[in-house]
């Protein structure tokens, strides 16, 4: 939202108060806070406290590197909730020294340093030597709406009413500026669809049913981070509204309604330690099931289907020699208008059961189709009704509108016994063999006239309600399958629903350009700390031509997660022609000699909070020509993906410093370069680091089989003295990733010799260099010469 007319006017209809400089500092050492008081005009004599409105600024720290910040004018404004919930180190406190000249609270190795100087409000935030960000003069603003409810100017239409002042009827909001220096960029925000890179776009937070070719976005996360090597995270579930140099050139502004505004600057300084603290604060991804990494085909939306289709699809991917590891039942599985009762339509499956059951002798995952929304026709509605499960109005009447299903309700989560009894509806499912849950929707969240169990706000609960709806599931799936083998396809997210993996990019067009936009809004979820990232393979609307396909298999399949979806045509490679068919196995297998190398990068994932696909920056921070290169990314820290988005296979990206092999042919280009290539369908850019050792797995037909057994470890421009351990981590029964069960590899380089040992049991590695490979013998250890054109 902007406030402002120009650098010097305010905007009709808005009456605001700034934070012009510092009255007083108090250090509270019980709260571990520091509390500052800040006049709205410079105070020359005592009458000129009186009548003057003040505003308060509490800095604390949850964590080293973590600066927390609450803004308020008016304290004594009611707070119904929901919160994002926080995770601290427990027994931190900062430091905190105040003098005649500053207030400064120390956070490990962030600095936040409050100026006391007359009449010139300033906030620096350090690390390391340098200040970050800062807070400047008009940064901390209150605006109150003067001419009715929302004032001229008004609140974002998807914001919904502005918060009240303490008067009563008048709309009220509070922001902050932050400085962005000249050059930085800035990233995140959640999966957000246009340019990657946000500087001079306005973005309001409010989750959506857009699609991905609009400014809306199904993954809200009031998070960003920047090239600098710091973040900001604004602790508020309901819209934020962000300016991001877009009213103020050199300032990030976020706003929210009321009368209070809190957040957090989060040091680096790197990005990926960015994102490690956030991920830390906010929730890191879970462990997901090996087999879960595997191609997941689906019976698409509206085309036509039963269970004779289903069996010809799974039938159909074997006979072509296709590894299929998951098979997913969209919303059909259930009869129309009843969705969701979670029952099969008998119509069209008449053994489910049966069919799961002979899914699952093939190695086959099953999938279904979910919504948190109940139509009338359903024989649940009146149940979920009669005992208070669904949303109601203020009258206490049961909310329901006919978008999507005729007359249907929505599930309160927060009543603890409606949350329980749709779980008892997915028990069900699960005992019949189901193993994961397709959780879709949950943006539509209604915040007019209506009334929460818990008495939450409605606007806070309208982006909150993803969160709540995913956990409720994903935990249900824990409790029946056990920790790391639970795993949702979720579209709708905010801030900390990176732990409830996984998320798919939402409804996009079978176009090169939403091809490519489904990638800057994953890049964009990555850098909010979303470890795993998947998006309908050949797009949901319309039928791709088989040009597109056949660019999009190789895209999708090298990503964390690979689905082929559809709405009303199916996405069977054989529905394009033959060398589609050759092209899905071709990639499907590769990503299944890429498991332990994968493997390995969802533990980072799930450890630090980095995610699998990487966008340039958060790999090479200090490489500022891929800041903005949106086109391609990084899939796990090693290797670098250049998808396909043009018809006749040309194609740039961006190569960083160093020698840089082909994993697909073996050439080697140098970097610090953009590179222009054409490739045929069966190619795409991917190259490997220089200094990699790459763990490349000996099965080819499933993504569960033990990764260090036969792993053969292929070395790329180790340079001289090289040494360091490659870890390729281990599963359970299930496919449940094992982070301790991991195999070990010391891999060093020494003058003309690269030297390869494991004390691992297995005894079934190879060490390769080129196209030389030296198998393990019984000592563990192998040796490969360097030839003259390697070294």
């Amino acid at each position: 939202m902007k406030f402002t007319d120009g650098y010097w006017l305010t905007r009709p209809g808005l009456a605001p108060l700034y934070a012009v400089e510092v009255d007083d500092i108090r250090h509270d050492e019980a709260a571990g806070t520091m509390t500052v008081y800040a006049p709205t005009a410079v105070i020359r004599d005592r009458g000129d406290t009186l009548n003057r409105a003040m505003l308060t600024a509490t800095l604390s720290a949850p964590a080293p590197g973590v600066v927390k910040v609450r803004l308020e004018r008016h304290a004594g404004a009611v707070h119904r909730g929901p919160d994002f919930e926080v995770f601290g180190e427990d027994g931190f406190r900062p430091e905190i020294a105040i003098d005649d000249e500053a207030g400064v609270l120390h956070a490990g190795p962030l600095t936040a340093r409050v100026s006391r100087a007359a009449g010139q409000w300033r906030i620096d935030f350090e690390s390391e030597g340098r200040v970050l960000t800062s807070s400047l003069p008009r940064s901390i603003g209150h605006f109150t709406g003067t001419s009715g409810k929302n004032g001229t100017a008004g609140t974002p239409g998807t914001a919904g009413t502005a918060g009240t002042a303490a008067g009563g009827s008048q709309p009220t909001w509070v922001h902050q500026q932050l400085t962005i220096e000249p050059g930085e960029r800035v990233y995140g925000l959640g999966e957000r669809f246009g340019a990657f890179v946000k500087n001079g776009q306005a973005v309001d937070t409010w989750n959506a049913d857009g699609g991905t070719s609009s400014e809306q976005a199904y993954k809200n996360v009031p998070f960003y981070i920047t090239s600098r090597g710091y973040g900001v995270f604004v602790d508020n579930p309901a819209n934020v509204s962000f300016e991001v140099g877009s009213e103020v050139n050199s300032r990030v502004q976020f706003s929210v309604d009321g009368e209070s505004l809190e957040y957090y600057v989060i040091a680096g300084p790197e990005p990926k330690d960015v994102l490690r603290r956030y991920t830390a604060l906010t929730g890191r991804p879970a462990r997901v099931p090996a087999w879960s990494f595997g191609l997941w085909l689906t019976t698409s939306f509206t085309a036509s289907y039963d269970e004779d289709t289903v069996s010809a699809f799974v039938d159909g991917m074997a006979e072509r020699d296709i590894p299929l590891s998951v098979f997913h039942y969209d919303c059909f599985w259930m009869r129309e208008y009843q969705w969701t009762d979670f029952e099969w339509d008998a119509r069209a499956f008449h053994d489910p059961v049966g069919q799961i059951a002979r899914m699952h002798e093939r190695d086959v995952h099953v999938s279904v189709w979910i919504n948190p929304y109940i139509a009338q026709r359903s024989a649940l509605f009146r149940e979920a009704a009669e005992n208070g499960y669904l949303l109601r109005r203020i009258d206490g009447s049961v909310w329901q509108w006919d978008m999507w299903q005729a007359g249907m309700g929505l599930v309160d989560f927060t009543n603890p016994d409606a949350a329980d009894w749709y779980v008892a509806k997915l028990q069900g499912l699960l005992d019949q063999g189901v193993d994961a849950f397709k959780t879709d929707f949950g943006e539509r969240i209604p915040v007019e006239g209506v009334v929460w169990h818990d008495g939450s706000d409605p606007h806070r609960m309208h982006n909150y309600y993803a969160k709540l709806y995913n956990e409720v599931v994903f935990r249900a799936l824990e409790r029946h399958h056990g920790a790391g083998d639970a795993v949702v396809f979720a579209r709708s997210a905010t801030a900390g629903s990176q732990q409830f993996p996984v998320h798919w990019g939402g409804d996009n067009d079978s176009t090169f350009l939403s091809m490519a936009e489904s990638l800057r809004g994953g890049l964009s979820l990555a850098m909010s700390g979303f470890g795993y990232w998947s998006h309908d393979i050949g797009g949901f609307e319309g039928t791709p031509d088989p040009g597109l396909f056949k660019r999009w298999l190789a895209f999708g399949l090298l990503s964390s997660h690979s689905r082929l979806h559809g709405s009303s045509s199916v996405r069977v490679p054989w529905a394009f022609d033959e060398e589609a068919v050759d092209i899905a196995r071709r990639f499907t297998k590769l990503k299944m000699r890429l498991m332990p190398y994968l493997a390995g990068a969802a533990e980072q994932a799930h450890h630090e909070g980095t995610p699998m696909m990487r966008p340039m920056v958060l790999e090479f921070p200090g490489d500022r020509s891929g800041f903005d290169a949106d086109t391609q990314y990084m899939l796990g820290d090693a290797l670098l993906v250049a998808p396909v988005f043009t018809a006749d296979g040309t194609v740039e990206y961006y190569v960083p410093e160093g020698q840089w092999t082909s994993l697909i042919d073996g050439s080697v280009v140098d970097g610090r370069r953009w590179l222009a290539e054409t490739h045929a369908y069966d190619s795409v850019p991917l190259r490997v680091r220089p200094g990699t050792v790459l763990p490349f797995g000996a099965d080819d037909s499933r993504p569960d089989y033990d990764w260090a057994d036969g792993v053969t470890l292929r070395c790329f421009e180790l340079p001289d003295g090289y040494d360091a351990v490659t870890r390729v981590p281990g599963h359970d029964a299930k496919g449940s990733i094992d982070g301790v069960g991991a195999t070990t590899f010391r891999v060093r380089r020494e003058g003309t010799a690269i030297i390869a040992s494991s004390d691992d049991a297995h005894a079934g590695w190879s060490l390769q260099v080129g196209e030389r490979i030296a198998r393990a013998e019984a000592s563990g250890e192998v040796r490969i010469e360097i030839e003259e054109d390697e070294r």
